[in-house]
């Protein structure tokens, strides 16, 4: 059996057995009836082991006017018993799980070799304990209840720094445990502080409420630890003991809350029925003016209403990474446009790889963006000829004032035009740029400057690439006026706003 392939659900015998090797081989047996019901599980059983002629102080010997002194005593096993109940465990096919209280008992979980330690509530930080078991170099489960965040901690890092596989579980010590006393919270608290460790539930509350179980799932535990026992005429057990008919409640508890949980650690993907019903709420693209075979769809030709048809395109369909070309003529004002009658080209991928090239030239400049700055990817032909023509601008301030910073790729080129209402001047930060004014091309360095008037007609382009700082007048939609504007692509901009992530790339620091 696997260790940690699926959840792991542990049954602790503790006293159960009541002493009686034969009892304790009809817990293992009733509660493995039940666990065939549950192949998607894997199940271990865990026993205590105390050495009680050094363990209980020899004053204290005997005595039975205190609970857990009589209790501990009434129910002992001899190691060769604890070897006969082990060895049910095996033949059942259970992992076996052992919690020593002392170090001679450590030994003797090695020596059996059993599959882990677990470490209880009570003995989280017994150093002198938690030494010997780290000697052994075997998987350990613990329990925490009790213990602060700065033992859990050390508890934690202690076993880390030896490189012992290590699993904490959240616990309340309170036989049994009132709901208001459960602190499900603390498991998100646990995988939050510790989020390369197995977390899991050790549980004492009721046996008859199986709503913890679920909440534990629900907040990602993969570890569950239950106290079980058998009842009989002369056994009643205690108040956080399960019967065999309680794990089995238990247990499809877990199963309905992995169900309705679903699919961990990755985006689900919708049944049929579910995108058939979203399908039919969506709005529909429609036909505004007459489209011809191979034209670009832009909004000026379509326009969107609820209801749609089976198989059209949707509102959804026209992000502004998707470029879609028409493949058949459409006359029909009003008409459908259906995803068979298109062909969708998603452009994010090219401005993914462009952003990551403006990312290097700027690092590699040193130029310092503003926080707060978005940058329009500018494409006159189309993202896919970017590299040849096209400009990316930072815009950093735009009031009567206005400054962006401009990023020619190697290279690149920015098509002739002027602007009436815009006078604006290039300095030069990085690299050559080479610009024409009126048909007169001069080559800028870096400390260079250039003014251009309003309707002052300029191109430029860079070999080697250039960012330059443009500082103008006031910047006004539409006042770019292109010699060749009828050749362009339409939306020829796509905006890109920079994460914190990419500021700090670029700048260096913690932007």
């Amino acid at each position: 059996m696997g260790i940690y392939e699926k959840s792991l659900f542990i049954f602790e015998m503790a006293n159960n057995h009541q002493g009686s090797v034969e009892h304790g081989k009809r817990i293992i047996s009733e509660i493995r009836k039940i666990c065939d019901e549950f192949k998607e599980f894997d199940f271990a059983f865990k026993f205590q082991y105390r050495d009680l002629d050094t363990f209980i102080h020899p004053d204290y010997k005997g005595r039975s006017d205190i609970k857990n002194v009589k209790r501990f005593q009434d129910t002992r096993l001899s190691k060769e018993q604890f070897e006969e109940l082990l060895k049910e465990v095996r033949e059942n096919n259970f992992l076996a799980i052992c919690t020593p209280f002392d170090e001679v008992s450590v030994d003797t979980i090695a020596e059996q070799k059993y599959d882990y330690i677990k470490i209880a509530s009570c003995s989280f930080s017994d150093w002198p304990l938690l030494e010997k078991i780290a000697e052994k170099k075997m998987p350990v489960i613990a329990s925490g209840a009790g213990s602060d965040i700065n033992a859990v901690c050390n508890v934690v890092q202690f076993f880390n720094n030896r490189d012992i596989d290590f699993s904490l579980l959240h616990c309340v010590a309170e036989y049994p445990t009132a709901n208001i006393d459960l602190q499900m919270n603390q498991i998100d608290y646990y995988r939050t502080e510790f989020p390369d460790l197995r977390i899991g539930f050790s549980t004492h509350e009721d046996p008859d409420n199986m709503l913890p179980v679920k909440i534990a799932i629900a907040k990602g535990a993969v570890i569950f630890e239950k106290h079980v026992g058998v009842p009989t005429e002369e056994i009643v057990l205690n108040g956080y003991s399960a019967n065999p008919e309680q794990v089995r409640k238990w247990l499809y508890a877990a199963r309905e809350a992995y169900e309705i949980c679903g699919i961990s650690g990755a985006r689900y993907n919708p049944t049929e029925k579910e995108s058939a019903d979203l399908a039919a709420l969506k709005r529909g693209v429609f036909v505004k003016s007459t489209l011809h075979k191979d034209q670009i769809i832009e909004n000026k030709d379509i326009y969107l209403a609820f209801p749609c048809k089976p198989g059209q395109l949707v509102a959804s369909d026209l992000s502004k990474y998707n470029k879609i070309r028409i493949l058949k003529d459409v006359l029909n004002k009003d008409t459908p446009i259906m995803c068979d009658d298109v062909v969708i080209h998603n452009t994010s991928a090219d401005i993914l790889t462009v952003v990551k090239e403006l990312i290097e030239l700027l690092k590699e400049s040193k130029v310092v963006v503003p926080a707060g700055s978005s940058c329009e990817i500018s494409h006159h032909y189309g993202i896919e000829h970017f590299h040849k023509t096209g400009v990316a601008m930072i815009d950093c301030v735009n009031r009567e004032y206005c400054k962006k910073i401009l990023v020619l790729l190697p290279g690149q080129e920015h098509p002739a035009h002027y602007h009436v209402k815009k006078e604006e001047t290039f300095v030069i930060l990085h690299g050559t740029l080479s610009i024409t004014l009126d048909g007169d091309t001069k080559v800028l360095h870096k400390g260079d400057l250039m003014t251009i008037e309003r309707n002052v007609v300029h191109s430029f382009s860079s070999s080697e690439g250039c960012i330059f700082e443009e500082i103008s007048s006031t910047h006004y939609l539409n006042d770019s006026y292109y010699m060749n504007e009828d050749e362009f692509v339409r939306p020829r901009k796509t905006k890109v706003h920079f994460t914190k992530e990419m500021l700090s790339a670029i700048n260096g620091n913690g932007s």
